[in-house]
């Protein structure tokens, strides 16, 4: 029997970052990850395969080499089975892995809808994170001329625009008013949806899908509303489902939603078992309700937070929430979102503030590459405190939408912001008397004041 201290099931975004920062702070220590294959894809690079970087070759995370510089060991196997009383983990080649820690990063699994007639047929697809699955999909989708895809989430929207951008006729259903449409408020979605289709996706939204029609290979969509749509082949992007069954089976507990039960330290009712990223069960950071974010940003938050609390508990070093964190492009246009959104805030029952500007980010507007870049943030009307917010931009909205997470987290409010010193320069940034952020924070001021 094979022995080791910290055991890491899975090794994705979550798993790698558990294993190399279990490592990092415990030195002495051996760690030790299993994984199903030799090559780990970047998860979020997945669509991109399909056009972009033209093949999964190319959207591979350098994991070994980052286990080999920091020593941890790497088995190639699937787990099995888990005793609690041994402490011992079985794997599918009859091996056995004794632990004292064990970290669950098991990931999830495309969801395909039990009362969807024609799932089974030739040339359906989902979207997992399996290089062989998705070698062979990218191989078939090739003959294909007409593409359904179902479901307008972020992974749905980047794949129907990268398989437009190969060549397909892409259709993109969605059963929801608007594509990213439990993501953005209907404002920002509809400024989406008008990008994806100015770049020639066929966009179907307000219409669910009954079935998928064929004799033994996909030929057509029916539409819930009696249309049609010919298709070759169809990709299900219509979420994913935490892959728990190991969990399940030793008897750990899991939350209304199916995931593992962790507290803020991503323990388990087991304090000695750990589990991070989509397998393990979130909440969000301001509303405190179970969140269904599956996120490899949120993955390797937690997997840090894992790592550093495996054998003592560091106080300070807890995980406090799920911020939702999203951004997308659409060729040179990006759409970002932090927090709640206006909708959603109202859902929940705050009441709440907005503030918009729409700038650009170059100063002057006529440099070369300048983008239009609006900013909608949602803030508590009595704390002032930023809730939320929304971003639409050319390529530097990811890292804006990342400091309005960082505002959220640290629970910044108006004047924080309106009194915030920034760097700013013509060729990286919007003008100093005319930043987008900072412009919404006034906006949102005035707004206060009783002004506007």
């Amino acid at each position: 029997m094979r022995s080791t201290d910290v055991l890491v099931i899975g090794s994705s975004a979550a798993g790698l970052v558990a294993a190399v920062t279990a490592k990092t702070v415990n030195p002495d220590k051996v760690v030790t990850v299993v994984r199903l294959e030799e090559a780990t894809l970047v998860p979020c690079g997945i669509p991109y395969v399909f056009s972009t970087v033209e093949t999964t070759d190319n959207n591979i995370m350098p994991s070994g080499k980052m286990f080999e510089n920091a020593g941890v060991e790497l088995v190639i196997g699937r787990a099995t089975a888990i005793d609690r009383e041994r402490k011992v983990c079985s794997l599918e080649s009859g091996e056995e892995m004794q632990y004292d820690k064990l970290v669950l990063a098991t990931g999830s699994s495309p969801v395909i809808p039990g009362w969807l007639k024609g799932a089974e047929l030739d040339n359906v697809f989902t979207v997992p994170k399996n290089k062989v699955y998705l070698d062979a999909m990218q191989e078939k989708l090739a003959d294909c001329a007409n593409i359904i895809v179902i479901g307008a989430g972020f992974i749905g929207v980047e794949l129907s625009d990268e398989l437009k951008a190969a060549g397909h006729n892409v259709t993109l259903v969605e059963r929801l008013p608007h594509v990213l449409a439990l993501a953005f408020d209907e404002d920002i979605a509809i400024r989406a949806e008008d990008t994806l289709k100015s770049r020639g996706v066929t966009v179907r939204t307000g219409v669910g899908v009954k079935e998928i029609q064929g004799n033994g290979s996909v030929t057509g969509v029916l539409l819930e509303n009696g249309d049609v749509l010919e298709a070759d082949a169809v990709v299900l992007s219509v979420g994913y489902s935490p892959n728990t069954e190991l969990a399940v089976q030793a008897g750990l507990a899991v939350d209304q939603r199916g995931a593992i039960d962790v507290d803020e330290y991503m323990r388990t009712d087991d304090p000695d078992i750990f589990a991070v990223g989509d397998c393990a069960g979130k909440t969000d950071f301001v509303t405190r309700k179970p969140s269904p974010v599956m996120l490899a940003s949120t993955a390797c938050a937690e997997a840090r937070t894992a790592g550093i609390n495996l054998f003592k508990l560091s106080v300070i070093k807890t995980f406090s929430g799920t911020i939702s964190i999203f951004a997308t492009a659409l060729g040179d246009t990006g759409f970002g979102v932090a927090g709640l959104t206006e909708t959603r805030a109202k859902e929940e029952g705050f009441d709440v503030v907005t503030g918009m500007f729409e700038g650009v980010d170059k100063h002057p507007g006529t440099l070369p590459g300048a983008h239009k870049q609006m900013v909608k943030l949602i803030v508590g009307r009595e704390s002032n405190v930023i809730l939320g917010g929304e971003v639409v931009g050319g390529l530097s909205t990811g890292e804006l939408t990342n400091l309005i997470g960082f505002i959220i987290q640290n629970r910044m409010d108006v004047n924080a912001i309106l009194s915030a010193q920034i760097g700013t320069h013509p060729l990286l940034t919007a003008s100093p008397a005319g930043y987008p952020l900072l412009k919404a924070a006034g906006m949102v001021s005035k707004k206060s004041l009783g002004l506007i």
